[in-house]
């Protein structure tokens, strides 16, 4: 069995893993800290497509 990592940090997830919907797709993080980053990252990323 594959052990599921964090999205961002890629530390290992447990049952408090958090589902952040990034457009179409649902990524799994460890915490909010990892959460938010990944949110800015994105949010970031469309900024400098729109441009």
């Amino acid at each position: 069995m594959t052990e599921k990592t964090c999205a961002v940090c890629d530390d290992k997830l447990d049952a408090n893993a958090i589902e952040v919907k990034i457009g179409t797709h649902v990524v799994e993080v460890c915490c909010e800290e990892c959460a938010q980053k990944l949110r800015e990252a994105s949010a970031k990323g469309h900024e400098q497509r729109a441009v």
